[in-house]
């Protein structure tokens, strides 16, 4: 079962919240972040992109960039833009977008559930992005953003959070500049953070890794080599535990996410669309963006013109749990045999679009001439994520895509 425990948090002032809060890190280049941040001398950036405080042209990774973000966060601290509550709690933390709103509880998840596959993975990692959080967190000596996990839904818990909600003004809320509403909820009664402890450990046997899995990793890391530094480690102290807002799985929903290709691997337009016909039911639609209605359906945008793509029977092995995946059909069927594209993870030939940005965005990137043609992907479903975690696979890159993100700095997890 899920260990998932309450912590002491470390947060900001509700008056400079909306300042101070900003999107991880990992959404954005440094340019994009010293814009983010300008005219916020609050801003978390200040601390997860300290970049933006260094010379131009500084190393994003330097040991002066690290040592930045621990100067920022302590002078965040000594100024009291994040404070330290005084008992170890749970909280919510709810975001709204279209009009839907899903609502996580923020606490410590367990190192050791990391490790043992209690907490479940769906996605590999790449060591320099993992490196490279490890080491922010060794300089902090702290969680400063969340990560994004999912349960399979506890209606015990869903109605805990259901309460809180209707009958406690939140501590924070506000509506950021891209629309999303972001909400948040102490809770103070010891009675019911226990409660929702012994939930945990008696009710949700996973949890899933939704979105953070770098961050996830880089921590699990850092509790086994904190607790090799320690000689008089017990498994109690706070380095055993990391941040994480933990979602219902019947409250989420995960957005497509789209490839563009360069070229068509030296293929006409008829030569390409004869391939396709081997594995596909070809309709041509027009002008008019078409966008997948359900599984084993696809969109195509190739020299102004969209097509609907249906997977003949056969393309799939819809019992496997990978070969099920729409993203799997794609490369199987298309990206391998007919373009020559093996690898996404290297191949510079293909690019992802997240489906936040619409249809319209893929459309633009081939209308350009920077690339030849566009797929637009059925989302994958969140039982399909569970499903591939649960049986050990991996997804293959780039298939989830998660929104709203959590927004950073709402609260932070001091490892001791």
């Amino acid at each position: 079962m899920a260990i998932i425990k309450p912590f002491k948090g470390l947060r900001p002032p509700k008056e400079i919240v909306e300042k101070l809060a900003c999107l991880p890190y990992d959404v954005m280049n440094s340019e994009e972040a010293m814009n983010m941040a300008e005219g916020k001398e609050c801003s978390l950036l200040h601390i997860t992109r300290a970049e933006i405080d260094c010379p131009a042209g500084t190393d994003i990774h330097s040991e002066e960039v690290y040592e930045k973000s621990v100067l920022n966060f302590e002078n965040f601290q000594e100024k009291e833009w994040l404070v330290k509550d005084s008992e170890a709690k749970y909280y919510i933390y709810a975001q709204t977008m279209s009009g839907k709103t899903q609502y996580g509880l923020v606490g410590a998840a367990a190192c050791d559930d990391y490790h043992k596959g209690i907490i479940k993975k769906h996605e590999l990692t790449r060591p320099e992005k993992e490196d490279d959080r490890m080491i922010l967190t060794r300089y902090l000596n702290a969680n400063i953003e969340p990560v994004f996990f999912s349960y399979k839904a506890v209606p015990e818990i869903d109605e805990i959070v259901e309460d809180i909600v209707k009958n406690q003004d939140p501590e924070y809320d506000f509506t950021a500049e891209d629309g999303f509403g972001h909400h948040f909820w102490v809770i103070e009664n010891s009675a019911l953070n226990k409660q929702i402890e012994e939930l945990f450990a008696t009710k949700v046997p996973f949890t899933y890794v939704a979105d953070g899995h770098h961050r996830t990793a880089a921590a699990a890391r850092i509790g086994i080599e904190k607790q090799e530094q320690n000689p008089n480690h017990s498994g109690n102290e706070e380095y055993n535990f990391f941040m994480v807002v933990h979602f219902p799985d019947n409250q989420l929903n995960i957005i497509d996410y789209n490839r563009v290709v360069k070229d068509l691997n030296n293929l006409s337009d008829n030569e390409f669309l004869v391939e396709l016909e081997q594995a596909f039911e070809v309709e041509k639609i027009g002008e008019q963006i078409y966008k997948p209605q359900k599984l084993h359906e696809f969109g195509m945008y190739l020299s102004n013109e969209w097509y609907k793509l249906s997977a003949k029977k056969g393309t799939s092995d819809d019992n496997d749990p990978i070969s099920v995946l729409d993203v799997t059909i794609l490369s199987k069927q298309i990206l391998e045999p007919t373009l020559g594209i093996v690898d996404l993870r290297t191949d510079k030939r293909i690019d992802f679009v997240g489906g936040i940005r619409g249809l319209g965005e893929i459309k633009k990137r081939v209308d350009s001439g920077d690339y030849k043609v566009a797929f637009a992907l059925y989302p994958v479903s969140m039982q399909q994520l569970i499903n591939i975690a649960d049986s050990g696979n991996i997804m293959p890159p780039k298939t989830t895509w998660f929104e709203p993100k959590l927004r950073s700095g709402l609260i932070v997890h001091l490892l001791d």
